[in-house]
Formats: C-alpha cells, structure tokens, sequence
C-alpha cells in the first residue's frame, strides 16, 4: 500500500476498494481486473483508489493477504479446549468453505492468473508458519502418541488445502458431499496412528 489509512473513513475506504477488487477479480479474472472498474464498484473516486494503492499489483498484494488471513481465521477458530475430534474437523472444514466461498473463483485468479504469486511462495513466512502450526497442535492433540505431529499437521494442511482449492475451481464448494467426504477422510487419518 502506498501508504496507511489512519481515520475511520480513510479505513471505510480502503476496506471498500479491496471488497470490490476481490469481488471483480473472482468474477471477471485478472483481464477484467481494471482500476476504474474497482473505483466504481467501490464507490470511490480513482484519485482515493490510488491514494492508497499505486497500481493493480499492490492491490492484488492487499486482496491475497487479506485471503491468506481469513483462512489463518478459520484454521484458528475451528479448535477448543477439550473437543472431540469430530466437532473439530466439521467446524474446521466448514470455517476453511466459508473463508473460500466468499469469492469462490478468487482462489483460482490468485494463483493462475495475477501476478506477484512470488513472494507469497516462501514456506518460511510467517503466515505459513502459523498455519502449519495449527494443523500440528491438533494433529498433537488427536494422535497423542504420533511423535511426527508436524509431519501429520503438514498432511492435514495439504488435504484441506488441495480438497477446498480444486472444489473452488470446479465451482463445488457448497456439495455436501465435498465436506461430508473431507471430514471423513481427515477422522479416519488421524484416528489410525498407523
């Protein structure tokens, strides 16, 4: 960003420019990502839009952080304190649908088709560290005796992630089946320690 929005208002519409730029960017692809489109669906004059975003690229930046955030926050609110495990794995699936229905073909453009893909890439960041970690402390939980938590989180993580990104693709997110499908193979993962 080009620079940080300080009052509410400033914040109401830097909020508004990354709604309208995730919205038009899931459902017209990056050829129909323009600046004026994303000023006019926001409801702001192009001068505000690029008084907070330089160009197209810094924009996508905000719209994929603020993806990676909201499925952070639906890997974080799945778990509580003393859960069974299938409580757990249905609110987790659902939290991580919910996070990517929003703008369901959002996913697909951000990884296909805009670029600066790049320095979301490094498997040490601390978004990805966070994320990975929440799937190793339930992984810790569930299988007590695993000594390869880390190992069972990073497969849990990869599942959810391959499941619900091809389901964004292919437009299946909300089949029962999916989710149904899903949770079960999770549970039956984490409940054969092998």
């Amino acid at each position: 960003m080009r620079k940080e929005p300080r009052q509410a208002r400033s914040r109401a519409t830097v909020e508004a420019v990354i709604e309208a730029g995730a919205r038009i960017l899931s459902e017209r692809g990056w050829a129909g990502f323009t600046t004026n489109k994303i000023a006019e669906a926001a409801g702001v004059g192009i001068g505000s839009l690029y008084q907070y975003f330089p160009d197209k690229v810094s924009l996508v930046d905000a719209i994929r952080r603020r993806h990676l955030d909201d499925s952070l926050a639906a890997v974080e609110g799945a778990r509580r304190q003393g859960q069974p495990l299938a409580e757990y794995l249905e609110i987790l699936v659902s939290n991580i649908i919910e996070a990517h229905s929003k703008h369901p073909g959002l996913h697909r453009v951000l990884l296909d088709e805009a670029p600066g893909l790049e320095a979301y890439r490094d498997q040490n960041s601390q978004v990805e560290t966070r994320y990975l970690s929440l799937y190793a402390q339930a992984a810790a939980v569930y299988r007590p005796h695993d000594p390869h938590a880390e190992a069972v989180g990073l497969m849990i993580s990869d599942i959810v992630d391959g499941v619900i990104h091809n389901a964004a693709r292919r437009g299946t997110l909300n089949d029962p089946g999916i989710r149904r499908e899903l949770v079960r193979m999770i549970r039956l993962y984490l409940e054969d320690e092998g």
